[in-house]
């Protein structure tokens, strides 16, 4: 009997490992949708820029006080980009890392409905499977592809 108890017990522990595991990803953006480019990190951020400012309607409102660039933290080792879908009223988050010599990280994280900020969904996580092939599909179609064609 008492084997069958400690049997029940691990299986049991098992079951809630797994599942809290599932809740608690590692890294500080582990939900991001990440599209890997052979690129070095200031010619993406340079092709970047020149798609934001040949499409303004994709620069966040000042009001929101967003600005793209690195913050103040020593330890941040992400380029912060912030895109603005204008017939939406939502502000994209993404950032930018070099994660090799050659190699450069370009992840799509989460999304503001609004200009207040704290509404934030985390792409891959937030939506529901449906909404979320959406939400990535939207951001390739209007940001991702337009930044790939400037890519040589």
């Amino acid at each position: 009997m008492r084997k069958i108890i400690n049997c029940v017990i691990g299986m049991i522990t098992i079951t809630l490992i797994c599942a809290i595991s599932c809740n608690f990803s590692s890294g500080s953006y582990p939900n991001a949708e990440i599209y890997e480019f052979k690129i070095n990190e200031s010619e993406i951020i340079s092709i970047i820029e020149r798609f934001k400012k040949n499409n303004p309607d994709y620069c966040v409102p000042e009001q929101t006080q967003l600005k793209d660039g690195k913050s103040d933290d020593r330890n941040d080792h992400w380029y912060h980009i912030y895109f603005y879908y204008k017939d939406k009223n939502w502000i994209i988050y993404t950032w930018v890392r070099q994660t090799s010599k050659d190699m450069t990280s370009f992840a799509f994280v989460s999304i503001n409905e609004g200009l207040n900020l704290g509404n934030w969904k985390d792409i891959n996580k937030d939506y529901s499977s449906k909404e979320n092939k959406l939400q990535k599909e939207l951001f390739e179609q209007r940001i991702l592809n337009e930044i790939k064609k400037q890519i040589k």
